[in-house]
């Protein structure tokens, strides 16, 4: 729980720090300082305090990089592992949909050689009429 508070404020700073309010802010910030030093205040003083500040602020942000590159580093992990699965359901789908086009061939091949068998039949059950018809005209004939 601590960690996720922790990690919630990082990353709520590391979103402010790149913000047009934090650009303002600390513009304002550096201007103070040296107006500082032309209001009297010692410039070896004025600097040594913005120097430190600065230094900290440094550290302070280059964390808050690193925990959100951490943090992205994560996201794009699971959406890896995720596009790994989606590629695993694609190929069992790809292998589902060649089995189909398998089976289609095999019934058009059945069909078509049924359609042939039809025809073979119906030219015999044509020749057989007209034999008949033949026979039953040479019979009358005779």
């Amino acid at each position: 729980m601590k960690k996720d508070f922790l990690e919630q404020i990082a990353g709520k700073s590391a979103k402010w720090i790149g913000s047009p309010h934090s650009l303002i802010f600390h513009s304002a910030l550096f201007l103070c300082f040296f107006l500082a030093g032309f209001f009297g205040f010692a410039w070896s003083s004025v600097l040594l305090v913005l120097t430190t500040i600065v230094s900290l602020e440094a550290i302070y942000l280059s964390i808050f990089i690193q925990m959100s590159v951490n943090r992205n580093t994560e996201s794009l992990l699971l959406v890896e592992e995720d596009i790994g699965e989606i590629q695993e359901d694609i190929d069992e789908i790809q292998e589902d949909v060649d089995e189909i086009q398998e089976d289609v061939v095999e019934i058009t091949e059945e069909e078509n050689h049924k359609i042939l068998e039809l025809k073979v039949l119906e030219h015999i059950e044509q020749t057989l009429t007209r034999l008949q018809e033949d026979i039953t005209i040479l019979k009358k004939n005779k």
